[in-house]
């Protein structure tokens, strides 16, 4: 299951690289906040790892990204805080603080995907790599990437398509400059239902946790 996984990644990393984009029009959206266990996959030249874990941050340290400690984590999630709030305005991307060391980016399903497709809308795709560009800039973080799925249709479709969005995401993300070392990915399905009816098109949503890396 693993590689397979890591497999998709590569295999979202070639699709989106050729993919022709259009220019995106801004939409404000409401935040919305969740939690969720990280687990995912890295794509290294032609291999997959388990990432998460000290797995991620061994790989991390190993790409020579420096941790936080005490008031510094404070200070330097409120900078990232504020300048994805400043550049991601209008948007379309939801952004909230946490807590004191986690922010929450949410997807909504409408901007980002075609209903029952995996592909990031070419429409979207020059936003999220702006996400990307600023990502890239606040590199002492690590990046959870979280698919997740209504309850139209069958359990295990719904947790393979959250999967694949999940890695798409992820992929654009690494276009826009984030090193694979910090991104892991994982999709829930319909497992973590927030909104009703179940089949509301809010359920149908990537969140994307930035955290301070932590010494």
């Amino acid at each position: 299951m693993i590689r397979k996984f890591a497999a998709m990644a590569a295999a979202a990393l070639i699709m989106v690289g050729c993919t022709n984009v259009d220019p995106v029009t801004g939409e404000r959206t409401r935040n919305n906040t969740g939690t969720g266990a990280i687990i995912g996959a890295i794509v290294g030249a032609g291999a997959g790892t388990l990432a998460g874990g000290d797995d991620r941050r061994n790989a991390m340290i190993g790409a020579g990204v420096g941790a936080l400690a005490g008031a510094a984590i404070g200070n330097y999630m409120d900078r990232t805080y504020q300048n994805l709030r400043e550049r991601l305005a209008g948007s379309g991307v939801g952004v909230t603080r946490v807590n004191q060391s986690q922010i929450l980016l949410n997807f909504p399903a409408d901007l980002t995907f075609d209903l029952n497709r995996d592909a990031v809308k070419s429409q979207f795709v020059p936003t999220l790599r702006d996400v990307g560009n600023i990502l890239q800039e606040y590199d002492q973080t690590t990046i959870d990437v979280y698919g997740h799925a209504d309850c139209t249709g069958a359990d295990a479709y719904n947790q393979d398509l959250s999967e694949r969005r999940a890695m798409n995401v992820s992929s654009v993300l690494m276009q826009g400059g984030v090193i694979r070392q910090r991104i892991a990915a994982r999709g829930y399905g319909e497992s973590q239902i927030r909104y009703q009816p179940c089949e509301a098109a809010a359920n149908r949503r990537v969140e994307v946790y930035v955290s301070a890396f932590q010494g």
